[in-house]
């Protein structure tokens, strides 16, 4: 008896490539009207590892109301916040709440890729990786 292979263009090889991640371009379909500045998929891919190395450090705050509460305190970092969430008016108040402290924040296209890249399983809407003064200082300067 021999092993038939199977056919690399059958039923199951195209069902592994639509459950496959889905491209960078079907992710902006999903956008928020508010999501500027969206980051690009060069920066997008930086940031994941960003957050991925943060996360063995402990430097990052993730969900709204941990990182707004963090924010209050003075907490200095930069905020990313997931593109497609809804409703909006979940998260609309943390992009001013940067502005007026001078704080970098960048919109990325999924939430569920966020929180993937923070370890979690769920999906997150807001991470705020922590800077750590002395690097803080050499980038202002």
């Amino acid at each position: 008896m021999t092993k038939i292979k199977a056919d690399p263009d059958g039923p199951e090889a195209q069902t592994e490539a639509c459950s496959g991640e889905r491209t960078y371009q079907e992710l902006l379909v999903n956008q928020n009207p508010i999501a500027q500045p969206l980051a690009s998929r060069r920066l997008t891919r930086k940031l994941y590892k960003c957050i991925k190395k943060a996360v063995k450090q402990k430097q990052i705050r993730r969900g709204v109301k941990e990182v707004q509460k963090f924010v209050n305190k003075g907490e200095k970092g930069i905020m990313v916040l997931a593109g497609d969430t809804l409703p909006i008016e979940v998260y609309c108040h943390l992009p001013v709440m940067c502005e007026d402290r001078n704080l970098p924040y960048v919109y990325i296209p999924s939430k569920t890729d966020l929180g993937a890249a923070a370890g979690s399983k769920r999906p997150t809407c807001v991470i705020m990786v922590k800077c750590l003064e002395h690097i803080l200082s050499k980038s202002v300067t």
